[in-house]
């Protein structure tokens, strides 16, 4: 048997070069270049989520610090009120009977408490008469600031002798609503169904 030989001529070995490095080429191509740019942009997509979940965290831990800082304030200031379980009325009721027992006279009328949700509301009705405006100021100082969250809705005062606040009575009305929560309370007969609390 006789195998078939022959030299290849210039043109031919440059052919075969040619091809030789094209095929070099689509084989790097192909096995080397893509490979490496799908990692390259995969690793550029997850370079920009991490930067968008850094600013994410950056922002809420900065929204933190704030209310840390707010929390510290209303700390310091002394003025930090406690949001009761529920039923906390006895407590209210022995809050405001302490602060208005100074007054000439006072009434206090509790409504239907309103829930929504976990969050309690229990308005009510006040009025106090006083003879010494100062007193008046501190004893609504008092109300806004004691133990138990109540925040005043309204509040109307009238002196006894018109326009004149020094000489005389002042007689004080206002709505008000303490503020309770379900954690940590019991449930009973006088507590609705959730429903939105209407302001």
């Amino acid at each position: 048997m006789k195998v078939l030989s022959r030299d290849f001529t210039l043109k031919e070995k440059l052919l075969l070069l040619l091809l030789s490095l094209v095929l070099v080429g689509l084989a790097y191509y192909q096995f080397v270049d893509q490979p490496v740019r799908s990692k390259v942009e995969s690793a550029h997509a997850e370079a920009n989520a991490l930067t968008t979940e850094l600013k994410t965290v950056e922002a809420k831990l900065e929204k933190m610090h704030r209310m840390r800082n707010e929390l510290d304030d209303v700390t310091a200031g002394g003025t930090a009120s406690e949001m009761g379980s529920y039923n906390n009325s006895k407590e209210e009721y022995q809050v405001l009977n302490d602060i208005l027992g100074n007054a000439l006279t006072y009434s206090i009328t509790f409504a239907n408490v309103t829930r929504d949700n976990d969050q309690i509301r229990r308005n009510f009705t006040f009025q106090f008469t006083m003879d010494d405006y100062e007193a008046m100021e501190g004893m609504i100082d008092d109300l806004l600031e004691n133990h138990y969250r109540c925040l005043i809705d309204d509040l109307r005062c009238t002196a006894s002798r018109d326009g004149d606040v020094t000489e005389g009575t002042i007689t004080v009305n206002g709505t008000a609503t303490f503020y309770e929560t379900m954690v940590g309370g019991t449930p009973d007969a006088g507590l609705p169904e959730s429903k939105p609390a209407q302001k």
